[in-house]
């Protein structure tokens, strides 16, 4: 509902009949034309005495409906001026914040979306689970696999990607991090062996060295596992398992082909491999191929966390096992070991996810991923990188004369934090690559600024780069 300037009153919503109170129906209009570009930032709202007349709506009514819009951050009163929309609040700097400061690009985090409505309703909807919770919720523990609530919302999640996904087969558990802890420890022994892409999550590296677990690494290419090598790895190590990240992989951004995921599952069953895929990326793109788990659900544990695609503070993330017997047997593991995800943070991503708030986050990481995307093809030098559209990590191959730790080193001495490929290497020798998380850039400018710094770098040979005297 689009509102209008009235030449005599200012702004005037235009409301529409429906079930909504009227007061949220004011709030939504604010917020539309916000949106729309009818009330610019700064702009002033009629006084609250002359809204009630014109719209023949009493004082209180109205009081309510600014108060509202206030509380989801789109309008500020101010005493004796008025209400006026709120500014868009600039970006707050970040490597000119003080001489100490540095941007860290090796915490793979999602670009911040650039809606502060949406910030707003995501703050919003916090705050209405808090007020939501009953004494006993807010000092219980939660139940091991979820509550019926948040199950639901990750099976309702998750619809797009897999079909036909039933409640008893999901678990909620304390981040994609918890899920892999489960998995291991009822799936994987000490001294077992555990394939993946010769590139890896350097989280599950930490788990199976934790856990005294042997990794292997697996050959790919530009896009993803290699089939071929697999079943080599199964002839060679008979592995208990095959840890994969198939779409957008961390760290090269690879996404293996549906031709390649029906190939490895049927390489899975036939040499009796359960296959454990962190889809962290899946969500991202628009038009990505099915997860292994849709194709092969008998021998796929799928971790679906929320960290890349709605919020890493959430700790959420879905794990969806082959049936409901070993979904159980990952609640007792969870139980063992981490008792239960956080009942708060569960109902916030629960709240998010039926509302719409967690479709929008995601859109807005998205298409922030996009224009960073963007920005690095015209600053990068061509081919000097492997990125894709929805991704917010690039994979930095460097020229012959720079080594990782002097490409590195240099960036550090620039405030500069990047990933080197031996954070992620499965075999002895590592790529002389980078891993450059462009979601820790504050906006467009800075991201342009940054590559900018690099692409001079990588311009000159390591010796003119130096600045020891």
């Amino acid at each position: 509902m689009r509102g209008v300037m009235d030449a005599d009153s200012g702004w005037m919503p235009k409301l529409e009949k429906g079930g909504k109170p009227v007061y949220q129906a004011i709030a939504d209009a604010i917020a539309d034309d916000i949106r729309d570009g009818v009330l610019p930032p700064g702009a002033k709202l009629p006084p609250l005495r002359t809204l009630a007349e014109v719209l023949g709506l009493d004082f209180t009514t109205v009081s309510r409906a600014y108060g509202e819009a206030q509380r989801r951050g789109l309008v500020v009163g101010k005493v004796g001026q008025g209400t006026f929309v709120q500014a868009r609040k600039s970006p707050r700097p970040r490597a000119e914040a003080s001489p100490s400061a540095f941007i860290d690009m090796a915490m793979n985090a999602p670009p911040l979306p650039d809606d502060p409505q949406l910030l707003a309703r995501m703050r919003q909807e916090m705050a209405d689970v808090a007020q939501s919770f009953s004494d006993h919720q807010l000092l219980g523990y939660g139940d091991n696999a979820g509550s019926e609530e948040d199950r639901a919302a990750g099976v309702r999640w998750l619809a797009g990607r897999i079909p036909n996904l039933s409640q008893d087969r999901l678990i909620v558990c304390p981040g994609a991090q918890g899920g892999l802890l489960a998995l291991l420890t009822s799936l994987v022994h000490p001294g077992d062996t555990v394939v993946t892409e010769e590139l890896t999550y350097p989280g599950m590296k930490s788990l199976a060295a934790h856990l005294g677990v042997q990794l292997a690494g697996v050959a790919m290419d530009a896009h993803g596992l290699l089939p071929d090598a697999f079943r080599s790895a199964c002839e060679r190590h008979a592995p208990k398992a095959l840890y994969c990240n198939p779409t957008l992989h961390n760290p090269t951004t690879a996404t293996l082909t549906a031709e390649r995921r029906v190939e490895i599952v049927e390489i899975a069953r036939q040499h009796g491999v359960v296959i454990i895929e962190d889809d962290a990326y899946g969500m991202l793109p628009e038009d990505g191929p099915p997860p292994l788990a849709a194709i092969g659900p008998d021998v796929v544990y799928h971790v679906a966390g929320l960290a890349k695609c709605l919020s890493p503070a959430l700790r959420v993330a879905f794990l969806v096992a082959p049936d409901r017997r070993q979904a159980m047997r990952m609640v007792g593991a969870v139980r063992a070991t981490m008792m239960a995800a956080s009942p708060i943070g569960a109902a916030v991503a629960t709240r998010w996810i039926g509302s719409g708030v967690a479709t929008d986050v995601l859109a807005g990481i998205r298409n922030e991923a996009k224009r960073r995307q963007r920005v690095a093809a015209e600053v990068l030098p061509a081919g000097s990188y492997v990125g894709a559209p929805e991704a917010f990590h690039l994979w930095l191959h460097l020229p012959e004369d720079w080594s990782r730790a002097e490409f590195a080193g240099q960036l550090r001495a620039r405030r500069l934090l990047v990933a080197a490929s031996d954070a992620f290497s499965v075999t002895p020798v590592a790529p002389e690559a980078v891993r450059l998380c462009l979601g820790a850039l504050s906006d467009e400018a800075e991201t342009r600024r940054v590559l900018a710094q690099m692409a001079d770098l990588l311009d000159q040979p390591p010796t003119m780069a130096l600045s020891v005297v």
